[in-house]
């Protein structure tokens, strides 16, 4: 049981939750940039929340499926087609072997997914079947998929529902919480990065984006050592200008960190394109906490409509 790529687009990759525990090695997260999206679209398929699926970045994806299956292309807006019917996002689509998939083009959002009944079927690696692009393993072969890829498919764990969910609002705000060395900035750049909207320049990819605005100035100069970083946290180099650390960032850096992203926001990182502005709004921990909740129970009562659809 397979599907053959036919076109990939920009980027496309098997991904699932990522590798939480590889850190001690150096060894980066990875995993999908959009966690609700993809969880969503498993459950769309009755698979398990956990199972990997094709990760595709700005869209323009095709592919063909030899065996009967259900899918669900959920995350960025983009035109969906089955042998040039049109079909929805965020829906369960039943497809029968032989038919062609086409994806295109993004028309808001950055990263989309394909969830497949059974999910992708790649070896675990390092505890997880995501693909970490700079380490060259996991996922298929270690790197994109490309035209005249085979993926295998793994056996569908049971039925899967006939319903569709309200695809989230991403917003251009993102809560963050003060890091650890917010006070090492001055006030000016306190205000700075709380009130700029921030440009997500070209130069972003799956590991961080640089950001574009009003320099960020630290209150006397500061020799760091490495240190721990990880996905959500906002590092200030040298320039003065924002980068925004993302799913396949590496596990430690020099620069200063002056904010991170909660967790519940980080699924709208990974939906930004460059030329998009950015604002960060700081909150306190309890609420940090409480959104994480709030998403939590969200997906969960998903979860429970859905069984009963099937």
């Amino acid at each position: 049981m397979s599907l053959s790529i036919l076109k990939t687009g920009a980027l496309a990759t098997v991904q699932d939750a990522g590798r939480y525990d590889g850190a001690q090695w150096g060894v980066p997260r990875s995993g999908v940039m959009d966690i609700p999206a993809w969880l969503i679209g498993n459950l769309l398929v009755g698979n398990q929340p956990d199972v990997a699926a094709i990760e595709i970045t700005l869209g323009g994806f095709s592919a063909r499926f030899d065996v009967d299956c259900v899918i669900a292309v959920t995350g960025a807006i983009a035109p969906v087609t089955l042998d040039k019917q049109t079909m929805g996002q965020w829906r369960s689509i039943r497809v029968r072997a032989g038919q062609t998939l086409r994806i295109g083009f993004a028309e808001s959002g950055a990263r989309l997914f394909l969830c497949v009944s059974g999910g992708v079927d790649v070896p675990m690696v390092i505890g997880a079947r995501s693909t970490d692009l700079a380490g060259g393993f996991g996922g298929f072969a270690g790197r994109g998929l490309k035209a005249g890829d085979e993926v295998a498919l793994g056996q569908a764990a049971g039925p899967a529902p006939d319903g569709w969910v309200r695809a989230p609002e991403r917003g251009d705000v993102l809560r963050i919480l003060p890091s650890t060395e917010w006070s090492a900035f001055t006030m000016a750049a306190h205000q700075t990065f709380l009130s700029e909207a921030w440009v997500v320049t070209p130069d972003a990819n799956r590991m961080g984006a640089r950001l574009a605005g009003l320099e960020l100035p630290l209150a006397q100069p500061l020799e760091m050592t490495s240190h721990a970083v990880h996905p959500g946290v906002v590092q200030v180099p040298p320039s003065g200008q924002p980068i925004l650390l993302l799913a396949d960032a590496q596990t430690t850096g020099g620069y200063p960190k002056i904010a991170q992203v909660i967790r519940a926001d980080l699924w709208r990182m990974g939906q930004f394109r460059p030329g998009e502005t950015i604002r960060f709004v700081e909150v306190t921990l309890a609420e940090a906490l409480d959104a994480l909740s709030e998403q939590r129970h969200w997906l969960a009562r998903l979860e429970m409509q859905l069984k009963w659809r099937v």
